[in-house]
């Protein structure tokens, strides 16, 4: 956003740059968060593992439902890993001084796209190309030239569908702020603060669940056709 002030906008004004140097910023904060959990790990956890091991067994319980605790845990590494991003992202433009990367439609498309690879690999790997792609025709065979292009169609739209709605919310969070800080510089309501921090929150764990539910749908098979 033009007359924005960031701390890298010192460097440069240049959009890419900004971009960049905030999905790194996101990956540093990420990555030293893990290894401050790490660091000193106790039967008893506190401080960041404490943290940590909290958001990892709410993750979790998250996915139990949606797709067994045995899967839940076996994804556990690709969930946790796209929460965290998401909401560091999410988080930092709340930061005066820094921006979303996240509000920024390059971001959540990767993301949309690692997501959308990802389920559709694990759905051919568990049960081969021919029964993945022929559960897109459906149950009745006489409407299978019907449903397999509608499948196909609502699959692709699933990456629309994860990155522009992550990228729309925030977006719109980056001008909520935006047009606070304009009209007051010094004074910015903290209930917009708490707005903004539970949004974060929200839109990750949406991000999160969505993710889990594709995995689902493409792994679980088996339980859809019983």
């Amino acid at each position: 956003m033009e007359g924005v002030f960031t701390y890298f906008g010192l460097i440069s004004h240049s959009h890419g740059f900004l971009f960049v140097t905030h999905v790194l910023l996101t990956a540093i904060i990420a990555l030293a968060l893990a290894k401050m959990a790490m660091k000193s790990l106790r039967l008893v956890p506190t401080g960041t593992q404490n943290v940590m091991e909290a958001y990892l067994l709410g993750i979790i319980a998250m996915g139990r439902d949606v797709i067994g605790e045995s899967n839940a845990k076996k994804y556990l590494p690709l969930i946790a890993t796209i929460g965290i991003i998401v909401f560091i992202g999410n988080v930092l433009g709340i930061i005066p001084g820094f921006e979303s990367p996240t509000g920024n439609i390059n971001m959540t498309l990767t993301l949309a796209l690692i997501v959308f690879i990802y389920y559709n690999y694990e759905g051919i790997r568990k049960h081969g190309v021919v029964h993945y792609f022929a559960h897109f025709a459906g149950p009745v065979k006489w409407l299978a030239p019907l449903m397999f292009p509608i499948e196909i169609v609502s699959h692709i739209s699933r990456i629309i569908s994860l990155s522009f709605r992550l990228f729309g919310n925030i977006k719109g969070d980056d001008l909520f702020l935006w047009v606070l800080l304009m009209l007051a510089p010094w004074i910015v309501p903290l209930p917009a603060f708490l707005l903004l921090a539970f949004s974060a929150i929200l839109q990750a764990f949406i991000f999160m669940i969505l993710t889990y539910v594709y995995l689902a749908g493409a792994v679980l098979l088996e339980e859809e056709t019983l």
